[in-house]
């Protein structure tokens, strides 16, 4: 049971990691810092795709189910979970597009925002101790 519950938290994390590659650079707007962890995000999903690299965590989740006497995944976590269930199989393209439109859009709007913010930001500020 418990090796079970752990392929489900895994489950969750790639599902995270979904949500966090969709919306990411749009977190980034509020908190720049964390453009860098959604660059890699990125990186990886694109690696992810254009290449036979193993996901980590698809192994993880198998690995799990096995312990856990469950079969594994027959196919990757998107193809078992995502596609045919957020999109139709047949517009997988449309929507490897479409996301990647919306992270472009969350990087330019993200770029907008910290030349605005270079531009607004005085070069030095005085305080002043008010006692």
């Amino acid at each position: 049971m418990g090796y079970r519950l752990l392929a489900d938290g895994v489950a969750g994390v790639h599902y995270a990691y979904l949500a966090y590659l969709l919306v990411g650079g749009f977190v980034a707007w509020r908190w720049p810092r964390t453009i860098v962890l959604h660059a890699i995000a990125a990186v990886w999903a694109v690696l992810i795709i254009a290449t036979p690299v193993p996901c980590p965590l698809t192994a993880a989740q198998n690995a799990l189910r096995e312990r856990g006497g469950q079969p594994p995944l027959r196919e990757s976590f998107i193809n078992t979970y995502i596609r045919g269930t957020f999109y139709p199989a047949s517009h997988e393209t449309d929507t490897r597009v479409l996301v990647a439109a919306v992270v472009a859009a969350s990087w330019i709007g993200f770029a907008i925002r910290m030349r605005h913010r270079r531009v607004t930001r005085p070069t030095h500020v005085v305080r002043v101790s008010r006692r």
